[in-house]
C-alpha cells in the first residue's frame, strides 16, 4: 500500500509531468528528439464540457430473442 501511496502522491504533485517535460527538453537539446513520428491524438484527454448523456449505457451484448413460451 505504501508504493501506491506514494505513486498517488508523486502524480498529485505532478512529478511525472515534470519528468517527463524535462526528458523531452533534453532529448531536443541533444538532437534526440524524432517528431516526425509523432502522433496527436485527443482521445486521452479529458473533455472539459463533456458529450450528452445517454439514458442508458449501450449493450455490448446482443438482444436476446423473444420468448415463444
Amino acid at each position: 500500500m505504501t508504493c501506491w501511496r506514494r505513486l498517488r502522491d508523486w502524480n498529485d504533485a505532478g512529478v511525472w509531468q515534470r519528468l517527463h517535460e524535462s526528458l523531452l527538453v533534453e532529448l531536443n537539446a541533444a538532437g534526440a528528439l524524432d517528431r516526425s513520428r509523432a502522433v496527436i491524438d485527443g482521445s486521452h484527454v479529458r473533455a472539459m464540457k463533456g458529450g450528452p448523456k445517454p439514458d442508458r449505457a449501450r449493450s455490448t451484448v446482443p438482444e436476446q430473442a423473444p420468448s415463444t413460451i
